[in-house]
């Protein structure tokens, strides 16, 4: 009797923008913190690049199991930590030359149906990366009306909120990803080719709502700062316009290169600069990397050098970070 099929192979994780990443923050050497650690891509590259030590963060416990296969072959240059990167300078332990940030949520996560992150698999409406907590379907099913409505439109830009909102209040209880797909559907425009699926900004805005990213972005940052030591490199990947604007002014501010702004407005109190800017703009994907990994078409990468200035908190209101209007009762 023949042997039964072997299991269909995992597809094999790209990591986006590594060979930019690695000639931006280069010379890799010392201790590196990979924030999101993920399918271990980053983390490879940082190691074979020359990083004496990788100490590797992630809330998702399934990556940790499937790094077993390789990780062994780092021994101590490797360190495997569960937990978020808004905490990265305590579970270092110590200054680090690096920090690497990819954020959103992973290919593989979006693979992997019974997660609840993809609108074009069926599978339970979870969308937590770390497997604690309320879920999609608790979000859905329970929120407002109107909290629905912010959600979608402060987090995932998403014009036809109010519309969509109604219609998932009208469809409860919604148990499965495609039926909340098929909802937000039935309420825009068929999608046409080359266009993104009619459920993007929605599955984005509950996916960063359930797993409150913006809190872990600004909490991240100030994290970072306070880990590096002077000369050490902040690189950081973002995939769409409301993390991009949010490193981008980070950035800024820490760098001294916001302007003033209004010649009405206060003056701002100088601050020594945290960072210096590795490079003027943001760096895309070249058209090599689109061919060989099209999921990196809205990718960019921000690189910051910090210098010896204490470290400070982070105001999200001064980022521009999105914020849910308060609503009467919460």
């Amino acid at each position: 009797m023949p042997p039964p099929p072997a299991p269909p192979a995992r597809p094999a994780h790209i990591p986006v923008l590594l060979r930019p990443l690695l000639a931006a923050v280069a010379p890799v050497e010392g201790t590196w913190v990979d924030g999101t650690f993920g399918a271990g891509g980053y983390t490879r590259g940082l190691l074979e690049a020359g990083a004496g030590q990788v100490i590797a963060i992630d809330r998702d416990p399934l990556v940790f199991r499937m790094a077993e296969e390789w990780a062994g072959e780092y021994g101590a240059r490797l360190r495997l930590v569960a937990g978020t990167f808004s905490d990265m300078d305590r579970l270092a332990g110590g200054p680090v030359e690096g920090v690497v940030l990819d954020l959103g949520v992973s290919s593989m996560q979006i693979d992997e149906a019974a997660r609840g992150f993809s609108f074009q698999k069926d599978g339970p409406l979870d969308m937590r990366m770390g497997g604690e907590g309320p879920t999609a379907a608790d979000l859905v099913n329970g929120a407002s009306e109107g909290e629905l409505a912010d959600i979608l439109y402060h987090y995932g830009e998403e014009r036809a909120a109010r519309r969509i909102a109604r219609a998932i209040a009208a469809a409860r209880p919604l148990a499965t990803t495609l039926q909340l797909a098929g909802v937000i559907e039935r309420c825009l425009p068929r999608q046409k080719p080359g266009q993104a699926h009619p459920a993007t900004r929605s599955f984005q805005a509950l996916r960063i709502a359930v797993n409150d990213e913006f809190g872990q972005l600004e909490a991240g940052l100030a994290a970072a700062e306070r880990a590096l030591v002077p000369g050490g490199r902040l690189a950081v990947v973002t995939f769409h316009s409301l993390e991009d604007r949010v490193v981008k002014r980070f950035f800024q501010i820490r760098s001294g290169a916001e302007g003033q702004g209004s010649r009405h407005a206060p003056a701002r109190a100088l601050r020594q600069p945290a960072f210096t800017l590795a490079t003027r703009r943001a760096i895309a994907p070249d058209a090599a990397e689109l061919a060989a990994n099209p999921r990196a078409r809205s990718a960019k990468l921000r690189v910051g050098v910090r210098t010896a200035a204490p470290a400070l908190p982070v105001e999200g209101l001064d980022l521009g970070l999105p914020r849910l209007p308060a609503r009467k009762g919460h």
